[in-house]
């Protein structure tokens, strides 16, 4: 399976460990809600866990490639009540390994209501023991 299928599978499956599986160790995440990107696999494992646990009813509705090789995957989902649509940008280095992901978020209310889902919880995961 094409390491952009097997991403994308396991994201639709809800199957955290794999996807995260698919990132480079020293790759980057670039959130639409703050301007410092999530370095390395483990925090992006992190990350995904808890956005594959907020999201509700995700699926990815299109897939564009570009000719470098990177993948554009648009999805639709939902948090509670609001709706949200949204792109994710991967790039991929020559072993097929994800080493840069950016995501955007709309609208803004949207993104919002992911922000007040999410940083809770991340908060609370990245707290020492």
């Amino acid at each position: 399976m094409n390491p952009h299928r097997a991403f994308r599978a396991a994201v639709e499956a809800g199957d955290a460990r794999t996807a995260t599986a698919a990132f480079h160790p020293d790759a980057t995440l670039h959130s639409p809600a703050v301007f410092e990107p999530y370095a390395g696999r483990e925090t992006i494992g992190l990350l995904l866990g808890i956005l594959l646990d907020v999201f509700e009813d995700f699926r990815y509705t299109d897939e564009f490639a570009a000719p470098d090789g990177a993948r554009a995957l648009l999805f639709r989902t939902r948090i509670g009540e609001r709706e949200l649509q949204g792109l994710d940008v991967l790039r991929f280095d020559e072993d097929g390994r994800i080493t840069d992901l950016t995501v955007m978020i709309r609208p803004q209310t949207g993104l919002e209501a992911l922000i007040r889902a999410v940083a809770p919880r991340l908060a609370a995961a990245r707290k020492p023991a």
